[in-house]
């Protein structure tokens, strides 16, 4: 009966997770455009990024997400293109060097445009999302860029019910006549990003309009709240070809609590990283271990694998996998990573 007990408090928290929070992201760091639509068009290049993450994997029924972002920017002055914070120096020098890094300007006021297709399932319940985003990047000084960002698009909650055994097969709280149920809401977001080639510090809020979504004429329901994002990083140089860049992000949506995510990330230049992350809330806390490549100037990939620091759901659950996979197409300056500091 304890057992049981703590399955069903899983899985009511999961989906409660899914109804009233965006999906968990360990490795934020490597697409902050997931959580702040401010950074389209930030690289000189499209940037398209696919990302599949298995929560709880011991679970049946638990959260899996996949997501696709493609963003690109337009409107750019060409000849300031290849001295800009998001772009690397000439062939020949260590692109991720202390010296090529202080050397670099931010470059012509730009556009940035993107598309964000997602989908999260737990159980009986799905939850899919598309979005398109627009960004406005103006540089306030020759080291420093400030962008504001939307965000426009819809989710689509389902639920299916052939999934679900009841007690009471007539229970208000699910429709009884429909084997599948989808609802839709809109859903708007907004952000700002100010960056430079050392730092960078954001805030968002998604699902800027809150709705409700029934099922039934009971009146019961599920409500969307507004999400707030805030991010902050600073890149350290250790030597030059090593750098550390210390982050964090802060999320959090009423009524739930506050979530913290501390994250160090190591890299050797630009051809591989590692890094470790801590994620601070109440249950749902744990640490994780990442690691990337760059495999060449068209593609990369990174790996978390999370472990949650409450025994009693680590004995259950089991732990957390999540891949990001990572193109840069009409990449012209044959840029190998993101030449801001994440």
């Amino acid at each position: 009966m304890r057992h049981i007990r703590l399955i069903i408090f899983i899985i009511f928290y999961s989906l409660t997770a899914v109804a009233q929070q965006k999906p968990y992201y360990t490795q934020y760091i490597l697409n902050n455009y997931i959580l702040n639509p401010a950074l389209s068009g930030i690289e000189n290049y499209t940037d398209v990024k696919i990302s599949h993450r298995n929560q709880w994997s011991g679970l049946d029924g638990a959260p899996v997400t996949t997501y696709l972002s493609v963003h690109t920017p337009f409107g750019q002055n060409p000849d300031a293109e290849n001295n800009t914070a998001t772009s690397f120096g000439k062939r020949g020098n260590n692109v991720r060097g202390q010296r090529v890094n202080d050397d670099n300007t931010t470059g012509s006021p730009h556009h940035g445009a993107g598309l964000i297709v997602s989908n999260d399932k737990t159980g009986y319940i799905n939850r899919f999302s598309l979005y398109g985003t627009y960004a406005y990047h103006k540089p306030l000084s020759p080291t420093t860029t400030l962008s504001a960002g939307i965000q426009l698009g819809f989710n689509s909650l389902n639920i299916d019910r052939s999934k679900i055994t009841l007690f009471d097969p007539n229970d208000p709280g699910i429709n009884p006549n429909n084997a599948d149920l989808v609802k839709f809401s809109p859903e708007i977001g907004a952000g700002l990003w100010l960056y430079s080639k050392d730092f960078f510090v954001g805030t968002s809020v998604l699902n800027i309009v809150p709705g409700k979504i029934k099922f039934a004429d009971s009146g019961r329901g599920t409500f969307f709240a507004p999400h707030f994002f805030s991010s902050a990083g600073y890149r350290f140089w250790l030597s030059d070809d090593f750098t550390v860049t210390p982050s964090v992000n802060i999320q959090f949506v009423s009524p739930t609590p506050m979530q913290i995510h501390a994250n160090v990330k190591l890299q050797y230049q630009d051809i591989a990283w590692i890094g470790a992350s801590y994620r601070l809330t109440d249950q749902l806390g744990g640490f994780a271990a990442m690691a990337g490549f760059n495999i060449s100037n068209t593609f990369n990939i990174g790996y978390a694998y999370d472990v949650s620091t409450n025994a009693r759901l680590r004995g259950y659950t089991g732990n957390t996998h999540e891949v990001i996979i990572g193109f840069l197409l009409n990449n012209k300056y044959g840029d190998l990573c993101p030449r801001n500091v994440w």
